[in-house]
């Protein structure tokens, strides 16, 4: 047994509710994995549904606060801010990309724990992006595009190499498990911001600067 039970349990079930499903796996097999009593997985979480709740507010809990790191840099501008931003949540995800998988595809379901993330947690992270990008707008750093389908667009950029692996690996001819993807996404996801978003003066400016 692991001298942290509750994070093999964790562990366990993230691999588990990944290859067998959640309704899939029983509480026995949780435990079996982990090297822990059953009754270790009740007293810490009561049942396989307080486990799930646990692993989504772990989850979301983390994510913003890289996210608000990231917009705490918006006095610097929006651009680095939503830059600080999208490098933050990207390497967050890829630092548990078995759980980050676990979270994107329970998202798609219609669920009373989806329903609930749905009005805290991503409530949040819609307000403070929409911040970022309409700031951008007022000091003419990014285009008057609109806000809505701007944060479509990042949240799909975002969410894409963990819900579609293959299409991935298909597209772009790199598995997102493999270290040089991530490095290789945020430039090019930096890239994105400039060509998309900025107004086009913004970057001739600071390239200029920087000669």
């Amino acid at each position: 047994m692991r001298t942290n039970s509750k994070e093999a349990i964790v562990d366990a079930a993230v691999y588990l509710f990944n290859t067998k499903g959640f309704s899939g796996t029983s509480i026995r097999d949780i435990a079996a994995r982990a090297g822990v009593n059953p009754a270790n997985i009740s007293y810490y979480f009561q049942n396989k549904n307080g486990l799930l709740e646990y692993c989504f507010t772990s989850y979301f809990e983390n994510y913003l606060h890289e996210l608000e790191k990231g917009y705490s840099l918006i006095e610097d501008g929006a651009r680095v801010s939503l830059k600080k931003i999208v490098q933050n949540l990207l390497k967050y995800q890829f630092r548990d990309i078995e759980l980050t998988r676990f979270i994107l595809r329970e998202l798609t379901l219609d669920t009373q724990i989806v329903r609930e993330v749905m009005s805290t947690y991503q409530v949040k992270e819609r307000y403070l992006l929409k911040k970022v990008i309409e700031r951008g707008m007022r000091t003419k750093e990014f285009r008057s595009l609109s806000v809505p389908y701007i944060i479509l667009q990042l949240k799909s950029l975002l969410t894409t190499p963990f819900l579609n692996v293959q299409y991935v690996n298909e597209v772009l001819h790199l598995l997102p498990h493999e270290k040089y993807f991530v490095e290789k996404y945020c430039r090019e996801l930096d890239r994105w911001i400039d060509t998309i978003l900025c107004e086009p003066s913004v970057i001739t400016n600071r390239k200029a600067a920087s000669i």
